[in-house]
């Protein structure tokens, strides 16, 4: 008697027809049921039937079925079609993974984005590289383990380094858009803030903190404000969400962790604004700097992520370097391109 075979529900995505998502459910915690939400760039051609593409050709290299998976920020989701199109269009399979509690993962009964240990993470990731494997083998007819580039922006970044640090071998590379490595300004007001934090942190990790509004990035993304993109004011809200001491210990946790040096074996690219400037009011400036972390800083922090690092500067960009003004996004799809075809894995 055969075994029918269950495939995986993939559902049309908010992004529109060129895209699908599927639920990868994942361990309950004392909130409840949890999921982390895939969402895969369907090709080409479009819709869930599209034909899959094989990486581009690098001479003496045979072509392989190469991936780019996208992890998102804080208070994020993906909404970056703009960049799946290209890297599609450039011969690569696109995959995004909204962690569990950010953007489609959110669910009603749970605290938006928080977690106490970012290695929670870990079991996201790996639903995700599980059903990527399993989809690339349905979509191809060619079983086995796909190359992964993980390209991760702000605190995915800080997720992914952590998580590169933790798991070798299983990256082709590691590409980090504007990763917040570092608290603004320096190690040594994370150690006085950690200090502040870990009292709350320990009596009631959950409780919001007050502090002050920045919404000049914000601004500076949404078309409903100065910046050209749609903006899904749950996923995405104009005023982030709380920031709570649990969470803030978690992520100065990652920070000292970076600050030790990591070592990441797979090659390490940082993708980087010219220059900060962080400040809560909106102006046209907010246009061209990087206006939620310090770039200088970052810079610094990530020649210590692993003995193969590089770090890009795009001056003229914002926090997000593909969702900067089209000039500059239009220069990091190139460089992206070329960094992923000269390491095919």
């Amino acid at each position: 008697m055969s075994v029918p075979v269950v495939r995986p529900l993939w559902r049309d995505d908010v992004l529109g027809r060129r895209f699908q998502s599927l639920d990868l459910p994942l361990s309950s915690d004392d909130e409840g049921p949890v999921v982390a939400t895939l969402v895969r760039h369907a090709g080409p051609g479009g819709g869930a039937a599209a034909t899959a593409v094989r990486g581009p050709d690098v001479p003496g290299i045979r072509a392989a079925e190469k991936v780019v998976l996208y992890l998102h920020g804080w208070a994020d989701y993906f909404l970056q079609a703009e960049l799946a199109d290209h890297l599609v269009a450039s011969g690569f399979h696109f995959y995004a993974l909204d962690l569990r509690k950010f953007g489609r993962s959110l669910r009603e009964w749970q605290t938006p984005g928080y977690t106490a240990d970012l290695a929670v993470y870990d079991e996201d990731i790996a639903a995700a590289l599980a059903a990527i494997g399993t989809d690339i083998a349905g979509r191809t007819g060619r079983p086995g383990d796909p190359t992964v580039h993980v390209l991760a922006h702000s605190l995915g970044g800080l997720v992914a380094a952590l998580w590169a640090d933790r798991n070798p071998g299983q990256l082709g590379t590691l590409i980090l858009n504007a990763p917040w490595l570092e608290l603004q300004g320096s190690s040594l007001i994370r150690n006085i803030a950690m200090h502040l934090v870990e009292p709350l942190a320990r009596t009631d990790p959950r409780r919001p903190l007050l502090l002050p509004s920045m919404p000049g990035y914000w601004d500076s993304v949404s078309g409903t404000a100065h910046g050209e993109w749609v903006v899904d004011p749950a996923w995405r809200p104009r005023e982030a969400f709380p920031v709570r001491p649990g969470w803030t210990k978690a992520v100065m946790a990652g920070h000292a962790a970076v600050a030790r040096r990591l070592d990441i074996k797979s090659p390490v690219l940082v993708m980087l604004s010219g220059r900060t400037r962080i400040q809560p009011e909106w102006s046209e400036e907010l246009m061209d700097v990087d206006a939620v972390i310090d770039v200088e800083e970052t810079a610094r922090r990530a020649l210590g992520l692993g003995r193969r690092a590089a770090v890009f500067r795009y001056p003229g960009a914002i926090h997000d370097i593909f969702l900067s003004r089209r000039a500059v996004r239009r220069e990091a799809y190139d460089d992206l391109v070329l960094w992923l075809s000269l390491y095919p894995g």
